[in-house]
């Protein structure tokens, strides 16, 4: 197919996503990395299931759904290929992070090797295991270019001999895409585990979570997969699986009581869910991940990541304003700083005249914006169902407010 076809292609299938996503009609919505636009087999999934809950009963509805929430199993699994087994439910990303860090019994002196890249969430909960479990939290050097540098993280593991290395994949501001992948091997390569924060990423790029060589990948739905709030997973590792690996706090979905008054794991990922599960929301996140999988991962990412690099060309026009992203791989988000301007109120503003992105303060995080040199920041996260009009509406209401 020519370029012209091409470009006729991808217009019809933007076309239909807005057309599925009904939220498109009534808002410039740019914050994707927040919480995207669901499009409507997500919310008729949730609603449909909630209602079947209200006419037969929550137990009955379950074992009516039984085939459908093990196929949002499969679903999840082919996002990042690898099989159902690899995949346990958790009430959200910062849950599945927590259940992963809880299945290592960390000792005084131990060391976690992170980048200063975090997310703020899992920079705290490492520094509560530093403070009640003396453990050692050590930030690998970064790249010139940005990112974490892999080196560095060789040369960490190789004086520190770590409990774990934590990456996070897709830092939720910034623009960095880490090279998880590299880092993965060096990890595997010194048999060291490996945690990934994959929530800004599952939804946005294209995952072979195998390749990338971890043995835990924490995602949520609500992101740039397009599920529902309130849920998200957790990837282990089948090597994970092999050594036993399960959470501190296991419960009736992930083991077995037995009679000698001991408990044994159940096999695969499930041993790292809680009984209690919201399968409508379930079943919403399955269905993302299946439109996720039908729209094309590939191509998907690719428009979302067109998108961004478009927002930075278009706002970086205004007087003002000024880009800050810079990494030699950028992702789907584009932060930005507006002279003389707290972010932090630029954003109902803009959700005023229509249009909604994200902010972050030094008051939030003063660390990440101070490493940025700014005092605030304007996040913007397009998705691959935004369209010049979405990038147009930002420009023309941006200008209006920072216009003296």
């Amino acid at each position: 197919m020519d370029a012209a076809g091409d470009a006729a292609t991808l217009a019809r299938a933007v076309a239909q996503w807005r057309d599925d996503t009904p939220g498109t009609k009534h808002r410039h919505h740019l914050n994707n990395a927040g919480a995207a636009l669901p499009p409507s087999v997500v919310m008729d999934a949730v609603h449909s299931h909630l209602d079947l809950e209200a006419t037969i009963g929550g137990y009955e509805a379950a074992a009516a759904a039984g085939g459908a929430i093990d196929d949002c199993y499969r679903s999840l699994g082919s996002l990042l290929r690898v099989a159902p087994h690899n995949i346990a439910v958790t009430s959200s990303a910062t849950a599945a992070y927590a259940q992963a860090l809880s299945a290592f019994d960390f000792a005084p002196g131990d060391t976690i090797v992170t980048t200063n890249a975090d997310y703020l969430s899992n920079r705290i909960m490492f520094e509560a295991l530093s403070a009640r479990r003396g453990v050692r939290v050590i930030e690998a050097a970064e790249l010139p270019e940005g990112g974490v540098d892999p080196a560095a993280v060789a040369a960490a593991i190789a004086a520190a001999r770590p409990r774990l290395v934590a990456v996070t994949w897709v830092p939720t501001f910034g623009g960095l895409v880490q090279r998880v992948e590299d880092v993965g091997g060096i990890c595997s390569d010194a048999g060291v585990p490996y945690l990934v924060d994959g929530c800004q990423a599952v939804g946005q790029l294209d995952i072979d979570v195998v390749a990338v060589r971890c043995d835990f990948m924490a995602a949520t739905a609500r992101k740039f997969l397009r599920g529902p709030r309130g849920i998200g997973f957790l990837y282990v590792s089948d090597s994970a699986l092999a050594r036993g690996m399960h959470p501190l706090l296991v419960d009736m979905r992930g083991a077995n009581w037995n009679a000698s008054g001991s408990y044994s794991t159940y096999d695969g990922a499930r041993r790292f869910e809680q009984w209690e599960q919201p399968l409508a929301l379930l079943l919403g996140m399955g269905a993302a991940a299946r439109y996720a999988l039908d729209a094309g991962i590939a191509r998907t990412a690719a428009r979302a990541h067109a998108l961004a690099s478009a927002a930075r060309e278009q706002l970086t026009r205004i007087p003002g304003v000024r880009s800050l992203d810079h990494a030699p791989r950028l992702s789907a988000i584009a932060s930005f700083e507006c002279e003389g301007h707290d972010a932090s109120a630029l954003v109902p503003a803009l959700r005023a005249l229509g249009v909604n992105v994200s902010s972050q303060s030094r008051d939030e995080n003063a660390v990440a914006l101070g490493r940025l040199g700014a005092g605030s920041l304007l996040r913007v996260s397009p998705h691959y169902y935004n369209d010049a009009s979405d990038l147009d509406a930002l420009e023309a209401a941006l200008r209006e407010l920072l216009t003296p």
